[in-house]
């Protein structure tokens, strides 16, 4: 089975660039092994001009911002976009929506791969900051966790290989290994 990890998000919007963040730390921190691939890829806000990558995995793991209501920064949710949880409403951002209607649009043509989501609730979002806030920047200890558990579900052991954490992997995102080119 292939498998994508998909960061989504724009670094210049601090706590909306958690996806990219995200995939660059779980980039450094692991390597991946087992019977099934994973590859870890930043989709930046391109949206629906990731269809001819997502398209070529059997699974897909979206990590980004996501809105629900009643609830504070950093909360943490992962959950089968088949089963999207009563209180979510997508519209924290435009790159939110936008990937919702292109996984939507994905369905229609019969395309999209089994998708889970990885989504922590951002704090107000600032302009051109590379950092996230406190809330969010503490949620990244449980959304390793989850990930790592869930991967192991699908036969991928997750080796760690160095210490990292969010904060040393924040200043050089931009510079992200993982950026897809489409």
């Amino acid at each position: 089975m292939k498998i994508l990890l998909l960061g989504i998000g724009n670094l210049l919007f601090g706590d909306e660039g958690v996806g990219v963040h995200f995939i660059n730390y779980i980039g450094q921190k692991y390597r991946f092994e087992g019977k099934n691939s994973i590859d870890i890829v930043d989709g930046g806000t391109l949206a629906q001009r990731l269809i001819p990558i997502i398209v070529e995995y059997d699974q897909v793991i979206i990590v980004d911002t996501i809105n629900a209501s009643g609830v504070k920064a950093g909360e943490v949710y992962f959950f089968d976009f088949e089963a999207v949880p009563a209180g979510i409403d997508w519209q924290g951002s435009a790159h939110e929506v936008e990937m919702l209607q292109t996984l939507t649009m994905m369905d229609l043509s019969g395309d999209r791969p089994h998708t889970m989501i990885m989504g922590v609730v951002p704090t107000v979002i600032e302009a051109t900051e590379f950092s996230l806030s406190p809330g969010v920047a503490n949620a990244i200890g449980l959304m390793d966790d989850t990930l790592v558990n869930y991967l192991n579900t699908l036969g991928v052991v997750s080796i760690k290989q160095n210490d990292v954490t969010i904060q040393s992997v924040l200043p050089d995102s931009f510079r992200s290994a993982h950026a897809c080119s489409v």
